[in-house]
């Protein structure tokens, strides 16, 4: 299986190789190759930033002799006006590469911006706000980690790192024991130690997954507030919660207050804002 690193170097690559292909043509005509000079980072919207070091990556990447200098760090709460880094070096090296490092960081910075707005509706609970595998293609590393950088917690990063029996999983097993049965079956003939998580769909299902019992996790899919409330209280602590299913940061709280350790929400990586920053000569 490929590491974290590997991924993000092949995203990197396959980025500079759809934007520059055989060559910046703009760049190339206009700037001599021996031309140096700086840009700084500059914020233009209040929020988290995050993605600094990836732009860092970036840089190094396409070329290692840029220095950047860094002022501002991941996770950190910043405003219109700030400076997050200033790179130095050629300036045909600048131009080439400020299109992709503002792409990712302006995209994991408005993912990280409302991820934070989503744990602060949660303040003074023990609900931590969980993401999905709902993210960009080849992003999912980056996504996941503006999530954390944001306040929130990573659910499984791909198919691969937990089990999660949903609902087609559960009728094409045979039903809700079957399911988990079989999967810790697999898991022993397999050499696994994967945490198993069950997605329930009533209260009847519920209490098939706890008289089964063998599941880590049981999330609550598209459960109202007050069946969640009784719903948690039916599980009184026998494994983990989670609420899932059409939940806003309108109705956050009420799904909170109910007692769910988590709940995951597909919006803070599927239709996120962008942060406004930009990439300017010093």
């Amino acid at each position: 299986m490929k590491t974290r690193e590997q991924l993000i170097d092949e995203l990197i690559d396959l980025a500079f190789a759809e934007d520059i292909g055989d060559g910046d043509a703009t760049t190339l005509c206009c700037i001599p190759a021996d031309e140096m000079g700086k840009s700084r980072l500059i914020v233009k919207e209040e929020g988290i930033i995050a993605g600094i070091e990836m732009a860092q990556r970036v840089f190094n990447k396409f070329d290692p002799e840029l220095k950047m200098t860094t002022y501002i760090e991941d996770g950190a709460h910043v405003k219109p006006g700030d400076i997050a880094f200033v790179v130095e070096g050629k300036v045909q090296s600048l131009l080439q590469t400020e299109r992709l490092m503002l792409n990712i960081m302006q995209r994991m910075s408005g993912i990280a911006t409302i991820t934070a707005k989503y744990q602060e509706r949660l303040a003074g609970l023990k609900t931590r706000v969980l993401d999905t595998r709902k993210t960009t293609p080849g992003m999912r590393i980056m996504e996941k980690e503006a999530v954390r950088l944001g306040g929130g917690c990573n659910h499984r990063i791909g198919l691969f790192d937990m089990i999660l029996l949903k609902d087609n999983h559960v009728d094409f097993a045979g039903g809700i024991g079957k399911a988990i049965d079989l999967a810790h079956k697999w898991c022993e003939e397999n050499g696994k130690n994967l945490k198993i998580e069950i997605e329930v769909r009533n209260l009847d299902e519920l209490q098939q997954a706890l008289d089964n019992g063998g599941a880590d996790r049981i999330m609550l899919d598209n459960f109202t507030p007050e069946l969640t409330r009784k719903a948690v209280e039916i599980i009184d602590g026998r494994c983990e919660t989670e609420s899932s299913g059409g939940i806003t940061l309108d109705t956050l709280r009420d799904y909170g207050e109910c007692g769910v350790d988590y709940i995951s929400v597909g919006a803070l990586t599927h239709s996120v804002k962008s942060l406004d920053m930009s990439f300017k000569a010093c």
